[in-house]
């Protein structure tokens, strides 16, 4: 006999429950900077005007990681760095974000330094990470804009004026005139303080007179006074040697009169008379770099020449660009000597103080592609086949795929800011043509699509200036 499972009659009632959820506000931490797609068209320009530069140069493509080790990261960070990593433990690592290029570049220099070609010469344009307080201008997420010559054992001091002068072609690229690039020499400072018994303290006296923009000379003084402990004496001999002035000529003429007192000083003295002569040889007016006894730079791994760059009308911004020589920075990593020079623009901060200005061009494209080509028939075929033999041509192009009305689909094309729209009707595909409209002027000609590339091609090159106007 079979076993006969009965299963009796239920009846489910099924219950509808609503599920709420609380709506959290986006926002955007404080010192991230996100851009719209007009500004972030325009960010992207000046990142191509660097790529291009840097590797006209010769210099190679390169990207590290974003997160070290923090043992690697902190080796020689020096100065504040400490305080403004971010820095945290995962499982047993001690891990942090990279605060800079230059450090994750000497590691990486040093790991594989029996690979590469010396001198080595890289660029890299990537985000990095500092924890200092978020103000107007200061990032704590922000693009860095790196090139940096890599030697073994020697580097040639024809390099730390090749450097300045390709910065001096990337801000001519992005259109400026009225830029400085400051010029300094660490042997220089350093010898100078021994010559006042300051050897000791010459890393804590080139930090606090590299805030002299910043602070001014009394409030520097008073540091050098009351941190330092120099004596009155010693502090007035140094603010009188950091504040000649003049033509460089006449800077370089001032230095000659404390020669053959330090080696050291003599050295350096050198090294910045062949850098102000390479600079001029490289084609870098005058105008536009300074010897200037100011500059240290804060971080505690330069060894030889600095660098600073400031617009000239805006000297509230700051340094937009600086760096310098270095020889011990990968002497952390590997006991091998890989001297190397570099320099960085901050890029986000510039960005963002250029467009407070006022300074971004306005005319410049800022769409996502060149032209938006609008299907106006059921049969979207023809319309592809435009789209994709302007995009053949070089063009970018957008292929309008909504079935929504012709006067929706206009406002689309306002919106993204796209210079010119492709209508594609029944008498342009029946003609084998299509009707070009240029979305700034309104004109709107009939072409067939080799001569529609052509004619758009045309008006973008007479629309491509400079991305910095300056006032």
């Amino acid at each position: 006999m079979r076993n006969e499972f009965l299963i009796p009659n239920f009846s489910f009632l099924t219950f509808e429950r609503k599920v709420t959820m609380d709506i959290i506000k986006p926002r955007t931490l404080s010192g991230f900077m996100e851009l719209l797609p007009g500004k972030q068209a325009q960010f992207e320009r000046m990142l191509s005007i660097l790529r291009d530069t840097y590797s006209s140069y010769g210099f190679a493509a390169l990207d590290t990681p974003v997160i070290e080790d923090a043992q690697i990261l902190l080796a020689k960070g020096g100065g504040e760095t400490e305080k403004q990593i971010y820095r945290f433990q995962k499982g047993d690592s001690d891990l942090a974000l990279r605060f800079d290029l230059t450090v994750p570049l000497a590691k990486y220099v040093a790991l594989h330094c029996n690979e590469l070609a010396f001198p080595f010469r890289r660029y890299q344009i990537s985000k990095v990470y500092r924890g200092e307080r978020a103000q107007r201008g200061r990032f704590r997420e922000f693009y860095q804009a790196d090139i940096d010559i890599i030697g073994d054992g020697k580097l040639d001091i024809l390099n730390e004026a090749e450097i300045p002068a390709i910065i001096y072609k990337v801000f001519r690229g992005f259109g400026l005139n009225r830029f400085q690039i400051r010029v300094n020499n660490r042997k220089i400072l350093t010898g100078f303080y021994a010559m006042l018994d300051l050897a000791e303290k010459s890393g804590d006296i080139m930090r606090t007179v590299d805030k002299l923009d910043k602070i001014g000379p009394e409030k520097v003084k008073a540091i050098l006074l009351d941190d330092c402990g120099l004596t009155d004496a010693q502090a007035d001999e140094i603010l009188r040697f950091i504040a000649i002035r003049g033509t460089n000529a006449d800077v370089l003429a001032a230095l000659e009169g404390y020669a053959c007192r330090s080696e050291l000083f003599d050295l350096g003295l050198e090294e910045l008379k062949a850098v102000t002569q390479n600079l001029s040889a490289f084609g870098v007016p005058e105008e536009n770099f300074a010897v200037d006894l100011t500059i240290a730079r804060g971080l505690d791994y330069y060894t030889g020449t600095v660098y600073e760059t400031t617009l000239l009308d805006h000297p509230e911004i700051g340094s937009v660009c600086s760096g310098g020589r270095y020889d011990n920075l990968a002497g952390y990593y590997i006991d091998r000597a890989l001297p190397g020079v570099g320099i960085s623009i901050g890029l986000t901060r510039l960005f963002y103080v250029l467009d407070e200005q006022g300074l971004l061009n306005p005319e410049l494209p800022t769409a996502p592609c060149d032209a938006l080509v609008l299907p106006m028939t059921a049969d979207a075929a023809p319309s592809i086949a435009v789209a994709e033999a302007l995009r053949s041509s070089g063009l970018k192009v957008q292929l309008y795929g909504e079935q929504k009305k012709f006067k929706q689909k206009m406002a689309y094309a306002d919106k993204i800011g796209v210079p010119f729209a492709i209508l594609m009707g029944e008498d342009e595909i029946s003609a084998g043509k299509c009707a070009v409209k240029n979305m700034r002027t309104g004109e709107q000609v009939l072409l067939t699509p080799a001569e529609a590339a052509d004619h758009i091609k045309a008006a973008l090159s007479a629309n491509n200036g400079p991305i910095i106007l300056e006032k």
